[in-house]
């Protein structure tokens, strides 16, 4: 009985795992596209120098 237990327990944990794994890589995702469209869609600036699309 105590083995079924670990097993069912192990399951728990590396599905939940992986279902974390599997957000953090759609996340990753967007992430890397906004940051492609930043470089894409930046404007150069009153300076003369590079702009840049975000504020900081």
């Amino acid at each position: 009985m105590g083995i079924v237990i670990l097993v069912l327990l192990l399951a728990l944990i590396l599905g939940g795992a992986g279902f974390a794994m599997h957000i953090l890589w759609w996340i990753a995702l967007a992430v890397l596209v906004i940051w492609l469209l930043g470089f894409a869609l930046r404007s150069t600036g009153a300076g003369g120098g590079r702009g840049r699309w975000y504020r900081w």
